[in-house]
């Protein structure tokens, strides 16, 4: 059975339950004509992704691209074919926007804005699906990247939705090599040359363990004083998204070290002179 008798059979029917039918048969052949694209979409970029070295979360970000794009084009005919089958004419509106079209664009100033942006975004990869990001006073990792929005979910679970076109600097934390530092404080009282001694041993150890240490762990030396402590700085260069636990591995095996080794590491104290008991002393 083809469109045409499909359109046949409903004129059949009496003229209220005839718009109805007409409605839900033009709502679900959209859904299915997106539910199919998607698919199609889907099958041609996993099929790229086995003949070509391409980057994956790139490929996923276009994906989603042309779906938002199949959504938004299917939604424009499904409305237009609608009001057609309540006897709008179409042609005359379509005419009028034209006229009217000025007026409109001044209201969707800020639609306008975000989808715009949101082309600019993917096609000069500023981040992909699976970046983590800070952007619009926010960070998370990205999720979803639309024509207008996109979503961006941070370690606490949060979903952020932001506007495109509030996007106007981004950092990323997912490109290229990225800095694990670790501030080291000692007590002055302590033995400098061992302390960095022992932290070199430690650093050693980490390296040796670490498949993501790009390079060092690295021990720089004594790079500032504090009020009661040596401030000794170790550094290193690791892959993306795994300086933090670099980092959270390094303090951790410095406090077992230290706690092996006696080494101090300074923390506030108060100090009660009782001048009564040292006047009676003397």
């Amino acid at each position: 059975m083809n469109f045409q008798n499909v359109m046949d059979v409903i004129s059949e029917f009496p003229e209220v339950y005839r718009y109805i039918v007409k409605v839900l048969f033009i709502l679900i052949s959209a859904t299915l004509v997106i539910k199919v694209g998607a698919g199609v979409i889907d099958r041609v970029f996993a099929v790229r992704f086995k003949r070509m070295p391409v980057d994956e979360s790139r490929m996923r970000t276009l994906a989603g691209l042309l779906k938002s794009i199949l959504r938004y084009t299917v939604y424009f005919i499904a409305i237009v074919v609608m009001l057609e089958t309540f006897g709008v004419k179409t042609s005359s509106i379509i005419a009028a926007a034209g006229i009217g079209g000025l007026a409109i664009g001044f209201g969707a100033q800020s639609l306008v804005k975000d989808v715009i942006s949101g082309f600019f975004i993917i096609f000069e990869d500023y981040f992909q699906i699976g970046d983590y990001v800070e952007t619009a006073g926010v960070s998370g990792i990205v999720e979803e990247m639309g024509l207008r929005t996109t979503k961006l979910r941070d370690f606490g679970g949060q979903l952020h939705i932001i506007p495109n076109g509030e996007i106007t600097r981004v950092t990323n934390h997912s490109r290229g090599n990225l800095r694990a530092m670790v501030n080291v404080r000692v007590s002055y009282e302590e033995d400098l040359d061992r302390v960095i001694k022992v932290l070199e041993e430690v650093a050693e150890e980490i390296r040796q363990k670490r498949d993501d240490i790009v390079e060092g762990p690295t021990v720089l030396g004594v790079s500032d004083f504090g009020p009661s402590e040596a401030v000794i700085t170790i550094w290193a260069r690791t892959l993306p998204m795994q300086q933090w636990s670099v980092e959270r591995e390094l303090r951790k095996a410095i406090k077992e070290r230290f706690d092996r080794e006696g080494i101090e590491i300074p923390y506030p104290r108060m100090v009660v002179v009782d001048k009564k008991s040292k006047e009676a002393k003397d």
